[in-house]
């Protein structure tokens, strides 16, 4: 138990120190008075509708997760939309991506599904994701040239989502010899403990089944698309907020650019809620189209904590009524 709270430990320190740094690199040298000014003007109304749709956001990934559930089991959207608010709530205050693992746990628990059939739907989705942000990234890239270190994080992404699914495919076909390979890997280990990790793969493997019709996949593919537009729509939308489509002549291809960029910060290690790297790269893709540091930085920091709190707030008062404390669900897990 010592070792994982100090890995634990380690791993938050490491997280803090990089959100540390992007803040820096985003408050050096700027102008606090361009920034209160832009603070002053915003059209803050405009954040209802956002907030709107980040909801909305939601519950399509609810939506589109009951598809990816349904060869294992159906389960009601309204349980996978509050397991997921639980999970994004876990995942501001939790390291390592914990959140994930807390929605399969509470998916689980209500339909008496294995927790690792649950997870490999959550990692398909995360491909499906990966895939997708990769694809915006193609058609933006037919109008907007990006910087040279986004297309490499971009074909890193792609490679990467690519190899993993290639991955998780052959497991599925070759389950006999995955295991084979699995015991001659765990066999050093203790027999109690061999088995558990064979039978949580076991599990995994099963949770990672093909759609009940063709049609699925068309859905699938659909409601990704309605998310990614969800996203881009906040974000387009708040540039009325601080006035920058008048102001800087910003237009719709500038907030594709800005939703590719800023959607790297979920893969750069940092502290919980991706404080410190959303800011900062939210600041470098507005300075692209000649936004002010100042200004970039405002809107950064109003997008996030639009983003942020509400959905903490939410997702803490449901896990409150499934009597789960997220300070204590590195104990639970």
């Amino acid at each position: 138990m010592g070792m994982k709270q100090t890995k634990n430990g380690l791993k938050i320190i490491l997280g803090l120190l990089v959100s540390i740094g992007f803040l820096f690199l985003a408050f050096r040298q700027l102008d606090f008075h361009q920034m209160k000014q832009a603070f002053s003007l915003a059209k803050y109304w405009l954040l209802i509708p956002s907030l709107i749709i980040i909801f909305t956001s939601h519950w399509l990934r609810s939506l589109r997760w009951q598809y990816l559930l349904n060869p294992v089991q159906n389960v009601p959207v309204r349980n996978l939309f509050s397991a997921l608010l639980i999970g994004y709530a876990a995942n501001d205050i939790l390291p390592a991506h914990l959140g994930e693992f807390l929605r399969a746990y509470l998916v689980g628990r209500k339909r008496n599904i294995a927790v690792s059939a649950t997870m490999a739907t959550i990692v398909v989705e995360r491909i499906v994701d990966i895939l997708s942000l990769v694809f915006i990234m193609a058609l933006t890239l037919i109008i907007y040239p990006f910087p040279g270190w986004v297309k490499k994080s971009g074909y890193l992404m792609f490679a990467f989502a690519i190899g993993l699914f290639v991955f998780l495919v052959l497991m599925k076909i070759y389950t006999n010899a995955t295991m084979k390979f699995l015991q001659r890997i765990l066999k050093p280990l203790p027999h109690k403990l061999t088995e558990k990790v064979e039978s949580l793969s076991r599990s995994f493997l099963d949770g990672l089944k093909p759609m009940n019709s063709r049609l699925d996949y068309l859905i699938i593919f659909i409601l990704s698309i309605l998310i990614w537009a969800c996203y881009w729509g906040v974000l387009y939308l708040n540039f009325y907020t601080f006035n920058l489509v008048a102001d800087y002549d910003l237009n719709m291809t500038a907030g594709l650019v800005l939703l590719v960029i800023t959607t790297i910060s979920v893969v750069v290690p940092s502290s919980p809620g991706y404080i410190g790297t959303y800011h900062w790269l939210c600041q470098v893709s507005l300075e692209l189209f000649q936004v002010p540091r100042a200004v970039g930085l405002t809107y950064a920091i109003v997008v996030h904590a639009i983003n942020f709190f509400p959905v903490f707030f939410v997702g803490f008062i449901l896990a409150w009524k499934e009597g789960i404390k997220l300070s204590k669900v590195q104990k639970q897990l």
